[in-house]
């Protein structure tokens, strides 16, 4: 049977790859370090298959097509930006497993999009890069939620789909070690007059909350709310409510917390481990 064997809260921030000097020194070596760590974690679980869990950037998807929830279950391949300094190259996908995922979400009343070729963008390049790639036996499965282009998906729905996504694997009756990447925030402002602004408060604020494994106090934060003390960027908080829902009674392990303007982000990493 499939087991669900960790989960981790990490960036997906694009300037981490494709702009590493402009942050200063000390904050990159934490931040690659914090990488490395989940990395490493990711080996000593003996992870088969990791569920990485992003949004759109207006990149992969427009105006003709904005979906509310997709999963990659055929060949996928990326990133798609050019200039994140990240060569484009295939990704493994677990496709069997990614296809039950899709079937059981249908039985679960998740009306997944679905796509059977895939070329991702940072938020998945970015965690694949950094994170799986240290383990080249792992499949990764992308999932796309609607985290910023509005009417954007409600943060209850994300941790009814993070909980399907759980049904899904531990139903899977192949021996599969799962780990979940809730990936992208803290705060940033994207293409407004506030781009480069961080806010500390607001994003230690959401670390403690996962930090207490309060995903009910991360649903229960408004979209406005979020909006006006994290920035439009910071609704990619939706992505850690499902990983949290995937993994379902958790609390999260802070591994580092930076603000960096430069990358104009509050860039945020933990280790999801299940509530005793």
């Amino acid at each position: 049977m499939a087991t669900i064997v960790g989960g981790f809260l990490m960036p997906h921030d694009p300037l981490i790859a494709g702009a590493p000097q402009a942050a200063p020194e000390q904050k990159r070596q934490i931040i690659e370090s914090a990488f490395d760590t989940i990395g490493r974690r990711i080996r000593e679980l003996n992870a088969d298959t990791v569920i990485s869990i992003g949004d759109d950037h207006y990149a992969m998807f427009g105006p003709h097509c904005i979906p509310r929830c997709l999963i990659a279950i055929g060949d996928v391949d990326g990133p798609l930006e050019d200039w994140l300094n990240i060569p484009r190259a295939p990704m493994a996908n677990n496709t069997a497993l990614a296809e039950h995922i899709l079937k059981t979400g249908f039985a679960d009343g998740i009306d997944w999009a679905f796509a059977k070729s895939l070329t991702v963008d940072h938020a998945a390049a970015v965690p694949h890069h950094f994170v799986s790639r240290q383990n080249p036996a792992v499949r990764t499965i992308p999932i796309y939620q609607n985290a910023g282009v509005f009417p954007v998906i409600e943060s209850r729905r994300s941790h009814v789909i993070g909980q399907s996504i759980r049904r899904a694997v531990e139903s899977w009756d192949k021996d599969e070690r799962v780990v979940v990447l809730g990936t992208g925030g803290i705060s940033h402002w994207v293409g407004s007059a506030e781009m480069g602004r961080v806010n500390e408060a607001f994003d230690r604020h959401v670390l403690g909350m996962a930090e207490k494994g309060d995903v009910e106090g991360l649903i229960a934060l408004s979209d406005e709310y979020i909006l006006e003390q994290g920035g439009n960027g910071a609704l990619e908080i939706k992505n850690w409510i499902c990983a949290m829902g995937v993994m379902g009674e958790v609390k999260a392990s802070l591994i580092a917390y930076e603000a960096v303007p430069e990358w104009i982000t509050g860039i945020g990493f933990a280790e999801l481990k299940r509530a005793a």
